[in-house]
């Protein structure tokens, strides 16, 4: 397998994708491409992904793009272990804080970028939109959290991971967020094999 990600390994989606092949323990090569410099949209890379974004993973002769459509993908054609839950409404519902966190919160996103996490902070404080998205993003984590465990579900899953990046968008920028949520980001970015991405040896930021 290859999976294609962004040189600068800050990709918060192919991080997800990266957790869920070392999760599976699936021998795998990692290809950067330089996405400043539009490696995404040259000729060889849009014959591969269709959508000429990362993460793309090629699985023998076959490619698939968009991060929660390739470990749902990995899942079901490798189910040892399994990294969704296996009881169809969690298996919903992690899909959903998936979607969730992929197609909402945008000015969060925007104003707390993954370089956050990987790079530095950014000094300027949140926008009200901002703010708006975080209460959000805090209401519905805790919610989904109020059982009290340290997993969204009875075991850990890639939404875990997915909610956890979010999160720390906010926490490792120093931003404030509950404290439920600070020790369950925390727990969650000590999973070795998000701990493996994290560690990963990153370029400079381009200026």
């Amino acid at each position: 397998m290859i999976l294609y990600v962004d040189s600068q390994f800050a990709s918060p989606y192919a991080m997800s994708v990266f957790v869920a092949l070392t999760e599976k323990q699936l021998p795998f090569e990692i290809e950067p491409l330089d996405l400043a410099a539009g490696a995404n949209r040259s000729t060889a890379f849009s014959r591969t992904s269709l959508t000429q974004r990362v993460p793309t993973l090629v699985d023998g002769d076959f490619a698939l793009s968009e991060s929660s459509a390739i470990t749902e993908y990995l899942d079901e054609a490798y189910p040892r272990p399994p990294i969704y839950p296996a009881e169809p409404r969690a298996r919903g519902r992690a899909r959903q804080v998936q979607a969730w966190l992929r197609s909402d919160l945008m000015p969060l996103r925007m104003e707390r970028p993954t370089e956050v996490i990987f790079y530095r902070p950014v000094p300027e404080p949140l926008s009200l939109a901002a703010q708006t998205a975080s209460q959000k993003l805090f209401a519905g984590a805790q919610e989904l959290l109020r059982h009290g465990h340290p997993n969204l579900f009875d075991e850990w899953s890639i939404a875990d991971v997915d909610l956890a990046v979010m999160l720390n968008r906010l926490i490792l920028n120093g931003d404030d967020v509950p404290a439920d949520l600070v020790r369950y980001a925390g727990g969650q970015w000590q999973r070795p094999s998000v701990q493996r991405w994290v560690r990963m040896e990153r370029p400079p930021l381009p200026k």
